[in-house]
């Protein structure tokens, strides 16, 4: 059963204020299928992975029985967290239930850095509760067909791999990502990894996952350009080509470069922001975001 947290008081000669509680795993489902009616093409198994990574990290609030919005915020460690899944149902917009549930979920972070990916447009409504810009983020699109790379060098991820990877992730991240890589790095038949080892040391790793249109890749980090497009080809050609998503932190002109070599072009752009310390983060390494809901 839902645990309800919040039950605002109702007000008179207006309807009553929101339930507002934390999410199920079966209201999870509901976020992805109304993240999929936005055009944010989820991936199709991206649901336990999303839980494991905090199943105390996602809120609904409800209207006359309804979900009327949805929000989640991720923890990652004690000092960091990112927000994503910022959605209301078209029934119950404008009428404030979004801000209501926003200032609640986000009072509970505490002192936590708080990432997110906006839309562009709502940039100043951002910094209202503390964010500030730090850089765009663009998804790119396109058909690619390319070539298996060559060597021995990218394997496959096994459970073996796992705990290396984690490591190695940390350094693209703000906190370390332990509950959800278990999750997020098991073989499916949807979902495939691939990481770059050389002398067993990991140079990259990405990942390629089914979605509701084609296939997307996240993460993509790399130690180095050759090594980025060798992690590409490679989850490419695995996923038999195709219509490819790749969202890149538009610094990384490196990134572009790859798009630009692929035929990939530009589908619409994020702002990256944060409440708190920006995160110093290898920009120029980062050669696919993960997920836009949960950085």
């Amino acid at each position: 059963m839902p645990r309800y947290l919040d039950r605002l008081p109702r007000r008179t000669g207006v309807p009553m204020s929101p339930i507002i509680r934390k999410a199920s795993r079966a209201d999870l489902d509901t976020l992805i299928d109304w993240a999929a009616r936005e055009g944010w093409n989820p991936g199709l198994d991206d649901a336990p992975a999303f839980w494991a990574a905090d199943p105390d990290g996602y809120w609904i609030a409800e209207e006359d029985g309804r979900v009327a919005a949805a929000l989640s915020l991720v923890r990652t460690g004690e000092d960091y967290a990112f927000l994503g899944f910022y959605m209301a149902h078209p029934d119950f917009r404008g009428q404030g239930i979004g801000l209501m549930l926003w200032q609640r979920a986000v009072a509970e972070a505490g002192g936590r850095t708080i990432g997110l990916d906006g839309v562009v447009a709502q940039q100043d409504n951002y910094r209202k509760s503390g964010f500030v810009y730090a850089h765009a983020n663009f998804r790119y699109g396109g058909e690619v067909q390319c070539t298996e790379p060559p060597g021995t060098e990218l394997v496959s991820v096994s459970p073996v791999h796992v705990p290396m990877l984690v490591d190695y992730d940390a350094r693209f991240n703000p906190a370390r990502r332990d509950a959800f890589l278990h999750e997020w790095l098991k073989p499916l038949e949807t979902r495939e990894s691939f990481a770059l080892l050389r002398n067993a040391e990991v140079l990259g790793y990405g990942t390629i996952r089914a979605c509701r249109e084609g296939h997307k890749i996240g993460p993509l980090f790399a130690d180095t350009e050759t090594g980025a497009d060798l992690i590409f080809r490679k989850l490419v050609t695995s996923a038999g080509g195709g219509q490819v998503y790749l969202d890149i932190p538009e610094p990384n002109a490196a990134a572009r470069a790859l798009c630009d070599r692929y035929n990939l072009k530009p589908v619409f752009e994020t702002a990256r922001m944060y409440r708190g310390p920006v995160p110093e983060l290898p920009l120029g390494q980062i050669y696919g975001i993960t997920t836009f809901e949960l950085g």
